[in-house]
């Protein structure tokens, strides 16, 4: 059974692009990549970076955060206001409010400090990220 993956990110959607390219490298055709930007730039970036669908604002944040069995995105998504702004308290509370698990990318610019999580680069915390989602798609089977 394919698990569908929504990606979350905003403002120029870097992260969210890396996320999408280290996903399909990792799991190909085995997943469905659901991007979803709170702004076009950001969605359009990760739909090129390999997702199967994009759109972008706060109605395909909600609508979409009922549709994935996982999200996955910076840790901003989960506060109002973060991403300059650009996420909105209805984004923040559907994501999380989902019942979904959440892989959440932990970076300092959001002004959230993880107690506990060490000072890797981007591409080790995606190498994590893979570890982390790897266990939880076997988990689901």
């Amino acid at each position: 059974m394919t698990k569908t993956i929504l990606v979350i990110d905003g403002q120029g959607g870097g992260m969210g692009k890396a996320i999408v390219e280290k996903l399909r490298q990792v799991f190909a055709d085995r997943i469905r990549l659901i991007a979803v930007g709170t702004n076009a730039i950001a969605a359009q970036s990760m739909m090129r970076a390999g997702a199967d669908a994009a759109a972008s604002g706060e109605s395909a944040v909600v609508y979409n955060c009922r549709q994935a069995d996982l999200i996955v995105g910076p840790i901003g998504i989960l506060t109002a206001g973060s991403m300059m702004g650009e996420m909105s308290p209805v984004m923040a509370a559907a994501i999380a409010q989902s019942d979904v698990e959440k892989v959440l990318i932990p970076l300092s610019k959001c002004h959230l400090q993880v107690v506990g999580v060490s000072e890797d680069s981007l591409p080790g915390r995606l190498e994590q990220m893979v570890g982390l989602i790897t266990r939880l798609l076997q988990d689901g089977e």
